[in-house]
């Protein structure tokens, strides 16, 4: 399938615009995208317009709070990498560098684009499986399939509640798919305790330091590329008010409120909220403990006002999915609660795809939320 010359060159004209390229230059390269596109229906990016695309896909993600710091993303070119060993060897450097020690610094790396360039079949880089059990569901149920699929493919876990799944990669759509291990060293995990309670660590919870999103497509001036894991950092409620806390995820709310000595007979005790702010305290509490970074959503909210701001002096309309950018927790306390903002899409972004297996969760998982987390 061709590209589209209009989206391409309406692409290369914002992005040269805004990284300041002198008229002389755009035209200049507006006439190579042009003569490229119609001897081969499709065009190559630099790594400047690689990297400004990557950066404007984020400001211009509508379910992600943390825009203030679209400009900050390093990209990596790995259009060069090609076989699973070095497209393996990629991903790591990204774990390794994404994660850097617990100081968290948002990456993205971007393979190359169309059907002769690579798949990743995970979720993220990192997550936990999910196993069918009598007992029900033993880890993370929205890893059920995925899990499955791995279990196909050969591999097994130790059916703990926080086994870390394998990389599953596809060389190009024609290949076989090949399972591989990520390195434990290159796994930075973090035990939940709480200050207060210390009972609440009989739980034995613990999470991932970085979410680094691998199932999105990133669509720049008309090309899409399958393959490019991403990363910012967590906000707390996304681990304690939808990792932990959801019914159909690991659905501790009503241990952590036993762990509390909540009583969870009368729903008017507000046991749930407390227990959900309790648990959003171990979690922000454990990642200083361990020097992780993490946001709370305060100051989160904060930034994204900040975000506001920036973009209406440079002269450009902030777009948004509601429903998204409000916090789990606590979301009327923010002044993204009071606001509207227009869901409309705007280019470069990211966007979900079709997962290359059979999804059939027990337990329905909705797809969606933050794409940098």
């Amino acid at each position: 399938m061709s590209v589209n010359i209009e989206e391409a060159l309406e692409f290369i004209t914002k992005s040269y615009t805004e990284l300041g390229i002198d008229t002389a230059g755009l035209e200049k390269r507006v006439n190579e995208v042009q003569q490229e596109i119609m001897q081969t229906g499709t065009y190559s990016h630099t790594l400047e317009e690689l990297a400004i695309g990557a950066k404007m896909a984020w400001r211009n993600s509508n379910r992600c709070v943390g825009r203030l710091f679209w400009d900050r993303i390093q990209v990596v070119d790995a259009r060069e990498a090609r076989s699973v060993p070095e497209i393996c060897e990629t991903l790591f450097g990204h774990i390794n560098k994404a994660t850097n020690g617990g100081q968290i610094r948002p990456f993205i790396t971007i393979f190359q684009p169309g059907s002769s360039g690579p798949r990743i079949w995970n979720h993220q880089l990192i997550r936990y499986a999910g196993y069918r059990s009598e007992q029900g569901i033993i880890g993370d149920p929205a890893s059920v399939s995925f899990t499955e699929v791995c279990e196909g493919l050969g591999w097994r876990g130790t059916r703990t509640e926080f086994d870390i799944l394998p990389l599953v990669i596809q060389e190009n759509a024609l290949a076989t798919p090949t399972v591989i291990e990520i390195p434990p060293e290159l796994v930075l995990e973090v035990p939940i305790t709480h200050p207060d309670f210390p009972s609440i660590a009989e739980l034995g919870l613990r999470w991932y330091a970085v979410p680094i999103i691998s199932e999105m497509k990133l669509e720049i001036g008309g090309i899409t590329y399958q393959a490019v894991p991403f990363n910012g950092w967590y906000m707390e409620t996304e681990i304690s008010a939808r990792n932990f806390a959801d019914e159909g995820r690991y659905n501790k709310l009503t241990a952590v409120a036993e762990k509390i000595g909540l009583n969870t007979k009368r729903p008017d005790s507000l046991w749930k909220d407390r227990a959900l702010v309790e648990l959003s305290v171990a979690v922000l509490e454990s990642y200083h403990k361990a020097k992780v970074q993490i946001v709370d959503h305060h100051t989160a909210a904060r930034q994204f006002g900040q975000f506001e701001a920036n973009e209406q002096a440079a002269g450009r309309e902030v777009t948004g999915e509601w429903a998204w950018l409000i916090p789990p927790v606590s979301p009327a306390t923010t002044h993204i609660f009071h606001q509207r903002y227009p869901n409309k899409v705007v280019k470069p972004n990211f966007f979900y795809q079709d997962a290359p297996f059979e999804r059939t969760e027990i337990i329905p998982v909705k797809r969606g939320g933050c794409p940098l987390h």
